[in-house]
């Protein structure tokens, strides 16, 4: 390899993203301009930034945007952002006082992504998830209670991405957001259930129950999860045991938000 000569490819796929970051929500032909880059080459860097989760598509507008994504790829520069700042002492209390680990996530792209967690302050746990750890937005509790939860915009925005992304997650995805029954069920019960989570280090070990998290004035800013072992607590004794500690606590987070002023 010759040194000092960049690679045109990557060079060409962070002149892409920064006109999005920098310009966006921007149409491709915007960002073939911005970037200066040929309209084909835009085309095909964007779809791989949809594939990845780094952006998303406005809904019926044709438009792009980054996501919450983009901000991870400086996690090291980061300070605790004011949700998960505000969240942790709730976040502590209820892990002291129902003894299972507590987490909470927000949407990047399809995928939901820690914020913040406790599992480093307790035994029953078989690993400490550390903020930026991320799961497919369909097949994990937070993001089944995101979903049902956000409003159709939203959904749309996922919706547009999961049918750029061609896995298995993505079909999962636009199943879920396809049945607006199970939706509607999870609104209305006020929580979402993921039995054996599969997307994470111990697959099928542990199942999570989710909240959805709301600021003073009703916005949607997240979901708070609790995880347990899969093979000591059903799912119905632990929305018996724990759905209540939790929704209190999410009110509690919701004040606290309040007074902090998240935007």
């Amino acid at each position: 390899m010759e040194r000092g000569v960049p690679v045109r490819a990557i060079s060409r796929g962070f002149s892409v993203l920064s006109a999005i970051s920098r310009d966006g929500p921007i149409t491709l032909m915007g960002v073939s301009r911005s970037a200066e880059v040929p309209y084909a080459t835009a085309c095909r860097i964007v779809q791989t930034l949809l594939h990845e989760g780094l952006i998303e598509r406005e809904p019926g507008r044709k438009r792009y945007r980054v996501t919450a994504l983009v901000q991870s790829l400086a996690t090291g520069f980061q300070t605790e952002d004011l949700l998960a700042a505000e969240a942790r002492p709730h976040l502590e209390q209820l892990c002291r006082d129902v003894g299972w680990p507590i987490s909470i996530a927000t949407r990047v792209g399809t995928r939901m992504m820690v914020r913040e967690s406790t599992h480093k302050m307790t035994s029953l746990t078989f690993t400490n998830y550390y903020p930026g750890f991320t799961l497919p937005i369909a097949e994990c509790a937070t993001g089944k209670a995101y979903l049902a939860n956000c409003d159709a915009e939203e959904r749309a925005m996922v919706q547009d991405a999961l049918e750029a992304t061609d896995n298995e997650s993505a079909q999962t995805g636009l199943l879920l957001l396809s049945d607006g029954v199970a939706l509607q069920n999870i609104r209305e019960a006020g929580y979402a259930l993921q039995a054996r989570n599969l997307y994470n280090f111990e697959p099928g070990k542990t199942s999570s129950l989710a909240v959805p998290l709301r600021d003073m004035e009703g916005r949607l800013i997240g979901s708070m999860a609790l995880i347990y072992f899969a093979s000591a607590i059903k799912p119905n004794e632990a929305i018996e045991k724990f759905l209540g500690a939790m929704q209190s606590t999410a009110k509690s987070i919701s004040q606290s938000v309040g007074m902090g002023e998240l935007h």
